[in-house]
């Protein structure tokens, strides 16, 4: 192998090496008393029962789809389904175990101050932030190595996509119907705090936040990372340049070796502010990915106008991250304007508080729309309409490059969130939740900002898949396809696409409400049925909350998979490419922005309480709206808004795998 091969194999095996350090630093801390140890194996007992029983349900599903794309589509794309499918469990899998091993000695650790505890929480976090986009990049280098025909391997984002839908919403489902349960029985009818022991729903909702925030991240970001570099190497290899082919991986290789200097920067010093060290990290992470995309560069593509266009490509790419994050901060950050007013809103009543969110949540996807502009503007010297795609593809490669060092800081969340929650329910003290509580506000923050980052690479990376479609198509069909507004099969396809983000939408939520029912009535039931339960003699069943959240959920899983898989076949083969491209592009207009709108939306009413908490209001009427205004976002920004990125992308690599097929039945 040459250099440039070795790159991200090594890049990827020192990204393995330095989480695994990691997790041996966080395995070594206390773990506490005895008391917590028994909440966090609670909690670790039912996210494990949760992923089993919803494994059960997909792994015969990916095997049988595995076979069937294998037989019908080709061997290779059979292996790399089975893989990109494989990867994503274990990518979840990898972001649960960490967490509930790094949470419990969190709230230990909030004993030493904020910067001992902060500093666990994140490196609890960039073990998963290291791990799986090494995983990602590992599995499309040796995919690639194996296969070099790109089309070939297309396999591996319909099972990475598909895994991460299934994961984001079994788990979306789960939390949310937890966490509402217990919002709305506990602390808006019993009046009891957050996390208080005597609720039953309080163990399933830390289960949630492992099984969605954590595993549903974890295989949310290694399938984005997948299907942006398939994307991109898809449409190099419609160049036709051998070097560019191996260009987008050795993106991907510099974000890896930059997130890893960034991730070791963040140490365990006294602070006060603890996104000033998070800022930091970032930021030298994407400075040292600049600086090393211009060797590799340099070295590989040598020194004319395209290279360095392509590399102007990427320091967009890079650059874009912190714009995301600034517009997201805004708007869902308690400190700024757009949350405070939400807070204000909370004195005049539910309503007032629910139509405040919503539009503070719609104002923000205008500048989201100027970003999205700007990011599609790629640098094409050439004037060669390829170049100008793959510099959009770059563009979302180079954002995705720095996944390990994003996911570091999103990951640190849900354990704060679950620190706080076993502080909570030991009573270790109002000092100790005061620690958990500040840095759980800022994981709020860097969820959203998360969130946001996954939704504009979708958008990205779908831009770029979308161009490689109809090159595939026009290759599969021998003849070029009219894709202009005139065709009445685009217009079809456009509203369709535009309709399939709301409809998925939907379901999700009604889910959510279903699932969240259900938790309520049964916690209702276990205060009727015993009242010593609320004087805390008595122990809540929390095991019982945790089987209805996760039957629940399981029930919900089908339906939005079924329409993001069948939705490009069946519109292909009724109509052709032309109407799949439409529907691709409908989908991405409306689903990125619809995504966008219901992250920031719940993410700003989950601040605006605790904003209102930090104002030491809790229990006030204005903390009960509040608390509502949670409810209604939680499956907003944790449920519907991050399963429409995968959605979009599901879509896409659908349509690239499956195009064959439509001129295999349109002969027919």
């Amino acid at each position: 192998m040459e250099i440039q091969e070795l790159l991200p194999i090594g890049a990827a095996i020192a990204s393995f090496i330095v989480a695994a350090g990691f997790a041996a630093w966080v395995s070594k801390q206390n773990a506490g008393t005895k008391e917590m140890m028994e909440i966090s194996n609670a909690v670790r007992v039912g996210a494990s029962a949760f992923l089993r029983r919803e494994m059960k349900i997909i792994i015969p599903i990916a095997i049988g789809l595995s076979v069937i794309i294998g037989y019908f589509i080709g061997f290779s794309n059979g292996i790399a389904f089975a893989v990109g499918a494989a990867l994503s469990a274990i990518a979840g899998l990898i972001s649960l175990k960490i967490t509930v091993k790094a949470a419990v000695r969190a709230a230990q650790s909030t004993g030493n101050g904020l910067g001992k505890t902060f500093a666990l929480a994140f490196r609890g976090g960039a073990t998963v932030g290291l791990a799986v986009p090494a995983m990602a990049l590992l599995a499309m280098t040796l995919l690639y190595f194996a296969f070099p025909d790109p089309i070939t391997i297309a396999g591996v984002g319909i099972g990475a996509s598909l895994i991460a839908l299934f994961i984001r919403i079994g788990g979306g489902i789960f939390t949310k119907a937890a966490d509402m349960g217990a919002d709305l029985v506990g602390k808006v009818e019993a009046n009891i705090p957050e996390d208080d022991p005597r609720n039953p729903a309080t163990i399933a909702d830390n289960v949630g936040d492992n099984v969605g925030d954590a595993a549903g991240m974890g295989s949310d970001v290694y399938e984005s990372y997948i299907v942006t570099m398939l994307a991109s190497i898809l449409i190099a290899a419609l160049i036709g340049v051998p070097e560019n082919i191996l260009y987008p991986i050795l993106v991907g290789t510099s974000g890896m070796i930059a997130s890893i200097i960034g991730t070791v920067t963040v140490g365990s010093r006294k602070t006060s502010d603890v996104m000033k060290p998070l800022n930091i990290a970032f930021y030298v992470t994407a400075a040292t990915a600049i600086a090393l995309n211009f060797v590799f560069t340099y070295l590989f593509l040598g020194q004319t106008a395209i290279a360095y266009a392509l590399f102007e490509s990427t320091v967009v790419g890079v650059i874009l991250v912190p714009v995301i994050q600034k517009i997201t901060d805004f708007y869902t950050n308690y400190k700024y304007k757009p949350v405070k007013e939400i807070a204000e809103s909370a004195k005049w009543g539910y309503a007032s508080l629910t139509l405040m969110g919503i539009i503070k949540g719609m104002q923000s996807t205008g500048p989201f729309m100027i970003f999205a502009i700007s990011s599609s503007a790629a640098p094409d010297p050439s004037q060669a309409l390829l170049y100008g795609i793959f510099g959009t593809s770059l563009t979302a490669m180079a954002m995705l490059s720095l996944a390990g060092i994003v996911l570091s800081i999103d990951a640190f969340g849900p354990i704060s969130d679950n620190a706080g929650g076993i502080v909570e329910m030991t009573r270790m003290g109002e000092e100790n939740r005061k620690v958990t509580d500040e840095i759980d506000a800022v994981g709020n923050t860097t969820k959203a900002i998360t969130k946001g980052f996954a939704i504009a690479s979708a958008g990205l990376a779908a831009l770029a898949m979308i161009q490689a479609f109809q090159y595939e198509a026009s290759d599969v069909f021998h003849q070029v396809f009219d894709y202009s507004l005139t065709n009445p099969t685009v217009i079809i396809g456009l509203l369709v696409g535009g309709l399939i983000p709301f409809i998925i939408t939907g379901q999700l939520i009604n889910g959510v409400s279903r699932a969240a029912s259900k938790m309520v009535d049964e916690v209702r039931r276990q205060f009727k049925s015993d009242p010593e339960i609320l004087t805390g003699k008595s122990k809540p069943d929390y095991a019982r909350c945790v089987d209805i959240a996760t039957v629940a959920s399981l029930k919900e899983l089908w339906k939005s998979a079924s329409i993001a898989i069948s939705a490009p076949i069946v519109l292909g083969i009724i109509l052709g490419p032309t109407a799949v491209a439409g529907l691709l592009v409908g989908a991405v207009v409306t689903g990125i922005f619809l995504a966008y709108h219901l992250a920031n939306t719940g993410g700003a009413w989950d601040n605006a309480k605790k904003l209102i908490e930090m104002r030491g209001a809790r229990g006030t009427e204005e903390h009960k709206v509040a608390v509502v205004g949670d409810v209604i976002g939680d499956p907003y920004k944790d449920t519907a808004g991050p399963a429409l990125n995968t959605v979009i992308k599901l879509l896409n690599t659908v349509a690239i795998v499956f195009v064959s097929a439509f001129v295999a039945i349109l002969v027919l």
